[in-house]
């Protein structure tokens, strides 16, 4: 990914540029660039995602009053 850096003046003509490049890349390129992001602010806490363990498990409980939809 090209990252650039530029002085900004207008900040509302920089949003939209941002939501026009955005709009312009694919699903999969945002969803990756949010998971860089993710990352990023965990690692910037101290959190490494790679070595992280579940530490909760979910369990699923059967209502018999319940009716399915």
């Amino acid at each position: 990914m090209d990252k650039t850096i530029r002085r900004v003046t207008d900040l509302k003509a920089q949003r939209m540029e941002a939501y026009r490049y955005w709009q312009s890349r694919s699903a999969a390129d945002r969803m990756d660039a949010i998971e860089e992001v993710v990352r990023e602010a965990y690692f910037a806490k101290g959190i490494d995602l790679d070595r992280r363990q579940t530490v909760r498990t979910l369990t699923r409980l059967v209502c018999p009053d319940w009716k399915a939809a």
